[in-house]
C-alpha cells in the first residue's frame, strides 16, 4: 500500500509517461516552428492549464493562496531559466551531428542532479541511492552509444555542451525542488502547483520574448496552429504537474533517476509499434537500468 512519503514513484511514472507524450507532440510541430517554437509551446500553451490546476488544488484543499518570502524567488528563477538555458545547449549539441552521443551524455542528469542536491539543498542520499544512480546511469548511456559512435567522442566540444546541457537540467530540478519546499503554511499540493505557475510564468515570459525580438514570425505561426499547440501545452502541463509534485516529497535526484524509465517506454514502442528487436547491448543496458530504479524504489 502507498504511503505519502512513496506518493514520488506513483507521480514520477505518470510524469515520465506524459513527458513521452509531450515531447512526441512537440516533434511533430518542429517542422513548421522551428525548435524553439515547439519549444515554447510547452510554456505559453502550458501556463493556463497550470493556473487551471492551481484553481483546481486550492479548491480541493481549502488551503490559502501562498505567499512565499524572499528564499522562493532565487530557487525559482534557477528553476526557470536553467531549464531554458538546457535545452539550448542540447540543441547546439545536437548540431554538432553526434545525436546519439550527445544524448548519452544528457542522462548524466542523475548524477548531477544528485550531487547538486546534495550541495544546495542537504538532500541526503545513502549509500543504495547513490549506487543504484549509478547504475541506472551507466545502463542509459549504453543504450544510448551505438556502434561506430565511438569516433565522435574524440570531438570535445559536442561533449562539453552535453554534459553542460545535463548539469543545467539537473540544476533546473533541484532549482525547482527548493522553490516548492520553501513555500510556507500549505500542502505539498499546493506548493508544486503554486511553484508551477510561477515557474511557467518566467519561462513564457522569457522565451517569448526572445522569439518577439528575435523571431516574430514564428509567434504568429505558433497562434496560428494552436490547435495542435494546446494539446501539446496541456500534456506538458499535466506531466510538470506530476514531476513538481515528485519533487515535493523527495529529493531530485531519486525523481530523475526513476525517470529513465522513459528511455524503457521508448523501447517498448519501439520494439511492439516499430517491430524494432533490441541488440544484446540494448538489452544489457536495459537490465542495468531496471536493475537501478529496482534498488532506488526499493531504498
Amino acid at each position: 500500500m502507498l504511503t505519502l512519503a512513496s506518493l514520488w514513484i506513483p507521480f514520477t511514472l505518470v510524469a515520465a509517461l506524459g513527458q513521452v507524450a509531450r515531447n512526441a507532440m512537440q516533434r511533430s510541430l518542429t517542422g513548421p516552428l522551428g525548435a524553439w517554437g515547439a519549444t515554447n509551446i510547452r510554456f505559453l500553451f502550458g501556463f493556463p492549464f497550470s493556473i487551471l490546476f492551481f484553481v483546481l488544488v486550492i479548491a480541493a484543499t481549502g488551503d490559502a493562496v501562498p505567499w512565499p518570502g524572499l528564499a522562493f524567488w532565487p530557487w525559482l528563477l534557477l528553476g526557470a531559466l536553467s531549464q531554458i538555458l538546457a535545452t539550448g545547449l542540447m540543441l547546439a549539441a545536437m548540431n554538432e551531428r553526434s545525436f546519439v552521443v550527445t544524448t548519452a551524455y544528457l542522462k548524466t542528469e542523475a548524477i548531477q542532479t544528485a550531487i547538486f542536491g546534495f550541495v544546495f539543498l542537504g538532500d541526503h542520499l545513502d549509500l543504495w541511492k547513490v549506487l543504484a544512480i549509478l547504475i541506472a546511469t551507466v545502463g542509459v548511456v549504453i543504450t544510448a552509444l551505438r556502434p561506430g559512435s565511438g569516433r565522435n567522442l574524440a570531438s570535445l566540444r559536442p561533449t562539453l555542451l552535453g554534459l553542460a546541457a545535463a548539469a543545467a537540467f539537473a540544476l533546473s530540478a533541484v532549482g525547482f525542488r527548493g522553490a516548492i519546499i520553501v513555500v510556507p503554511g500549505v500542502t505539498f499540493v499546493t506548493a508544486a502547483s503554486f511553484t508551477l505557475v510561477f515557474g511557467l510564468g518566467v519561462q513564457t515570459l522569457v522565451l517569448s520574448l526572445y522569439l518577439l525580438a528575435r523571431a516574430p514570425n514564428v509567434l504568429r505561426d505558433i497562434l496560428r496552429l494552436w490547435k495542435p499547440s494546446m494539446l501539446a501545452g496541456f500534456v506538458g502541463a499535466f506531466s510538470s504537474q506530476f514531476w513538481f509534485l515528485a519533487f515535493a516529497l523527495t529529493a531530485a535526484a531519486n525523481v530523475r533517476t526513476l525517470a529513465l524509465v522513459e528511455v524503457l517506454f521508448a523501447q517498448a514502442v519501439a520494439y511492439y509499434s516499430f517491430k524494432q528487436p533490441l541488440s544484446a547491448r540494448e538489452l544489457g543496458g536495459t537490465a542495468l537500468i531496471v536493475l537501478g530504479v529496482a534498488l532506488l524504489v526499493a531504498g
